[in-house]
């Protein structure tokens, strides 16, 4: 297992800025991602290179309680990024070995199949850390 740093909110938000002030054009950003969705084909993951951790304890089975205050949905661009819920909780934050910004990824898991997921990290005023 790989050892990444633990981000929190407030690391997130830096970083969401950092992505945010990346005006080069990039392969990342192929497909949009404001919100979550399947890696993209035209994504290469070995282009996304992990840099931190949402999973406080990768031996503990994190809440799966999503956080929507406002009525968004999973896959709503303006969806809070809540690091202690799901699915931000099983989350790491990988960054483009390319152009450097950065991204939020899981595995979702079903009973018959495996999808790697994708969200982009650049609105820090997403990132909320309710208690």
């Amino acid at each position: 297992m790989q050892d990444l740093p633990l981000a929190d909110a407030d690391d997130l938000r830096a970083l969401a800025r950092q992505s945010a002030a990346i005006s080069v054009a990039c392969s990342c950003r192929s497909a949009e991602s404001a919100g979550w969705i399947s890696l993209p084909l035209s994504l290469q993951e070995s282009q996304l290179a992990d840099v931190a951790t949402l999973v406080r304890d990768p031996y503990d089975e994190p809440t799966f309680a999503e956080h929507h205050p406002d009525g968004t949905r999973y896959e709503s661009a303006d969806a809070p990024i809540a690091p202690r819920y799901y699915p931000y909780n099983r989350c790491n934050v990988a960054r483009c070995t390319l152009c450097s910004r950065h991204y939020l990824r899981y595995m979702e898991a079903g009973g018959y199949f495996v999808d790697r997921r994708i969200r982009s990290l650049q609105d820090p005023a997403l990132v909320t850390d309710p208690a």
